[in-house]
């Protein structure tokens, strides 16, 4: 029988071998106790030892951890569908590899998650108090204003890598390169429930940004087009009552 977990958490990365051990350090200790753990880490095509870190940091550990290496970089998007993809939970976190998120975060994702009742919902990181530069702090809020006033999605920072999600809502989207940014809008245009938790925001101490501003404003630009179209042309069923139990046809439906 194969080992499911109830709980993945997936982390793409590139170059990111000196932030990748205190990452997984921290996320195992916060989550030791919970059951069926795992984490899923996806090497966008690093060119330094970030896979062999992480692998010697979990077993280190003894933590559960899920590698995969894309032999080239195919960008967030797709790093963390090979991840959520791969991964086996019923419930799906996703954080970024450069230790700006906090895992310490984790558990009031899952506390907000059990609040809901709607089975296809997305829980986004909002985080307050970045620890970025005064520029692209300003790049973030106008980015999410626009956004928000096209897709009314009510996330004010889609941007944040800590969001929590069920596996079955995310394999019912919709998915193309820099889909990660609009999950949200994608999970409440199908009809799911969102929420957003205020997290924490830590300052980079190693390595750089792997995204160009400029290429990823224009890309977002495009992208919310493709995503207002996707919203336009979506259409949510509302599922009559059925008169008999053992009947699959809607009351509607019958003559």
């Amino acid at each position: 029988m194969s080992q499911h977990s109830t709980l993945s958490l997936v982390i793409p990365a590139k170059n990111e071998q000196e932030n990748i051990a205190k990452l997984l350090t921290e996320t195992f200790n916060v989550m030791r106790d919970y059951p069926g753990f795992e984490v899923v880490l996806v090497d966008d095509g690093s060119s330094d030892q970030t896979l062999a870190t992480a692998r010697r940091t979990a077993e280190a550990l003894g933590g559960r951890l899920l590698a995969v290496r894309h032999e080239q970089s195919i960008g967030q998007s797709g790093a963390l569908a090979t991840g959520i993809l791969r991964a086996t939970g019923q419930l799906i976190v996703t954080m970024d590899g450069d230790g700006q998120n906090d895992p310490a975060d984790i558990p009031a994702l899952l506390q907000q998650a059990n609040r809901l009742h709607n089975p296809d919902f997305c829980i986004a990181g909002y985080r307050r108090n970045r620890k970025d530069t005064a520029w692209k702090r300003f790049q973030s809020r106008l980015a999410n204003r626009i956004r928000n006033a096209f897709l009314h999605d009510g996330v004010p920072d889609t941007g944040c890598g800590l969001k929590l999600f069920p596996r079955s809502t995310f394999l019912k989207l919709p998915w193309f390169d820099h889909a990660h940014r609009f999950i949200p809008a994608l999970v409440k245009g199908a009809g799911g429930e969102i929420a957003i938790v205020e997290v924490n925001h830590r300052p980079r101490m190693a390595g750089i940004s792997k995204y160009n501003a400029w290429n990823r404003a224009w890309a977002g630009i495009v992208d919310m087009i493709g995503v207002m179209w996707l919203l336009h042309r979506t259409r949510v069923p509302q599922i009559a009552n059925l008169e008999d139990p053992n009947n699959s046809r809607p009351a509607t439906e019958r003559a």
